[in-house]
């Protein structure tokens, strides 16, 4: 009886899902309110909106045009949250490069984007430049050689204002293209569309508590998964941004201090480069209390310990740039904030559940079904909702194995406890299999981070001509320790088939968010697996 043709939607009732109708909001409600501070620099909503407009307007005289990719080398700078906005106001894809990738990584990019456009900050002018080959390279606010100058903060706007809803018809539409972060190799365009953003972002708005007073300080890089959706959530709270081009510890605990910051998220690697600073000493236990976002490793004792002593509350979180960022969330309940360090570190090292508009989650083994929600058995997280990718850009094949069973695979191995909460085991590629058990690398590396040595700890398989694979543990010492102590300590904790056979110390190689290349660290393994053959007489 729903069926009538005069039931079907229409413009009166019927307006795409996209962040842009949260700028358009946020700029009616709180225009004259402080939205980005950058240095001495404060603009407000009003100034951001007028910025938008610039941007775009510049953007359309170089024939941006929609559907059109427009990428951006920049850091975490006022233009590159106006970006954000501005390049969707025309239709266009936002493609934000990592500014750690060589000009070889980043001339890929380009190139397999089709990229119209390259848009950059002063310090990555310079590469730019080097890698627009023939395209428009505009750099914000000053002229470099072979770029043009292109003021976006401030300056004269246009009388003919632009409405996103002349070209944004469909909320399937592109909205952004992000490349995964090089932990296996080749990077994949990710492919992310107006309503999972729109729904995203307001999932984590509502999970993170953004509001008007929200003080969120940019430590997590925007060009990664587009700052996990944050920066238009942070916008459509109404919140301030407050920029921050690289992580310098002093600068954390200084701007923290300055604009009475409440949030900030970042890898694990920032939080330990944090606790290691000397102006920690700043900020002590009954201080103004701070939420930290993280993932990619679960906390520690220790850590949550250090964290409590400067005031600040660590959520967990899990996600993937397929998922537009995290899709869960775990924060610590009330009933556990007066809790020993050691019970909240438990209950913190799950992922959590499903955050207010994440899609649906399930943990499924081999043939498809639903693990026991035991915490012990263990499957592969799969994903079906609105905030999941289009697909990879120009790859049939990758997306059609991504979307295998109507389900997203993510390719991660967990177990769901009896509350329903997730706790990732390891990436399916990750597990190490040794004389045909099963050893998780994120397992070995929870009981190396425990020994107060252990500043960071990567784990993996490397070659071995008997058990087939054994593990290898990669280490960053946070004080000189010896490879028999941490064997010794391996050994009162962990299975023998499980302890690490080398432990290998030096700089872990990592992405620019902080991510381990357990690629990379799989072949160097495997490099001293064949150097130990030929050095034995």
């Amino acid at each position: 009886m729903f069926n009538n043709a005069h039931l079907a939607p229409r413009p009166a009732n019927h307006t795409p899902l996209t962040p842009l109708d949260m700028l358009d909001k946020t700029v009616a409600e709180h225009g004259g309110a402080t939205a980005i501070i950058w240095g001495s620099s404060r603009h407000t909503w009003d100034d951001v909106d007028a910025a938008v407009q610039r941007m775009a307007e510049g953007l359309a005289l170089h024939s941006v045009r929609p559907g059109d990719v427009v990428s951006v080398l920049a850091g975490n700078v006022p233009e590159m949250l106006v970006a954000h906005f501005a390049v969707p106001l025309l239709g266009a894809v936002l493609n934000t490069i990592n500014t750690r990738l060589d000009a070889a990584a980043v001339s890929y990019i380009l190139d397999h984007s089709g990229a119209k456009v390259i848009m950059a900050d002063g310090p990555r002018a310079a590469l730019a430049a080097e890698v627009a080959n023939g395209r428009p390279c505009l750099v914000w606010g000053r002229l470099q050689e072979n770029a043009a100058a292109f003021s976006v903060m401030d300056g004269p706007v246009s009388s003919m204002r632009r409405n996103w809803r002349d070209v944004v018809t469909d909320e399937w539409q592109p909205i952004a293209l992000n490349y995964t972060s090089g932990t296996t190799g080749r990077p994949k365009g990710v492919v992310l569309h107006h309503r999972g953003a729109f729904q995203n972002a307001q999932g984590n708005r509502v999970s993170l508590g953004f509001g008007s007073s929200t003080a969120y300080l940019w430590t997590l890089p925007l060009f990664h998964c587009n700052g996990w959706c944050h920066g238009w959530a942070v916008t459509a709270a109404g919140g301030t941004h407050i920029c921050l081009d690289g992580v310098d510890p002093e600068a954390v605990f200084g701007l923290i201090e300055t604009h009475a910051v409440t949030n900030f998220a970042c890898a694990p690697v920032v939080l330990y480069m944090l606790l290691d600073h000397p102006a920690r000493k700043r900020r002590r236990a009954d201080a103004r209390r701070v939420m930290v976002g993280t993932g990619g490793a679960a906390p520690t004792t220790a850590l949550i310990e250090q964290l409590d002593s400067i005031g600040f509350d660590l959520t967990h979180l899990y996600g993937q740039t397929e998922c537009y960022g995290p899709c869960t969330i775990n924060s610590l309940p009330p009933e556990l904030a007066d809790a020993p360090a050691a019970r909240k570190a438990a209950y913190l090292a799950s992922q959590g559940r499903p955050h207010a508009t994440a899609p649906a989650l399930r943990v499924i083994d081999a043939a498809g079904a639903d693990v026991p929600p035991d915490g012990r058995t263990q499957g592969e997280i799969v994903l079906r909702g609105s905030t999941i990718m289009a697909g990879y850009l120009d790859d049939a094949a990758a997306t059609q194995a991504a979307f295998d069973r109507d389900w997203f695979r993510t390719g991660d191995i967990a177990v769901i406890e009896s509350d329903g909460r997730i706790h990732v085991r390891d990436r399916a590629k990750d597990v190490i299999i040794t004389g045909g058990e099963n050893v998780s690398s994120l397992e070995v590396e929870d009981i190396l981070h425990r020994h107060s040595g252990v500043a960071l700890a990567a784990v993996v398989a490397a070659p071995h001509p008997k058990w087939g694979e054994t593990p290898y543990a990669f280490i960053e010492a946070s004080h000189p320790v010896e490879a028999a102590e941490l064997d010794a300590f391996c050994r009162e904790r962990l299975a023998g088939f499980k302890r690490p056979r080398r432990f290998v110390f030096g700089e872990i190689p990592k992405t620019a968010t902080g991510k381990v290349q357990k690629f990379l660290l799989r072949q160097m393994a495997a490099e001293l697996v064949e150097r130990e053959k030929h050095e034995q007489p």
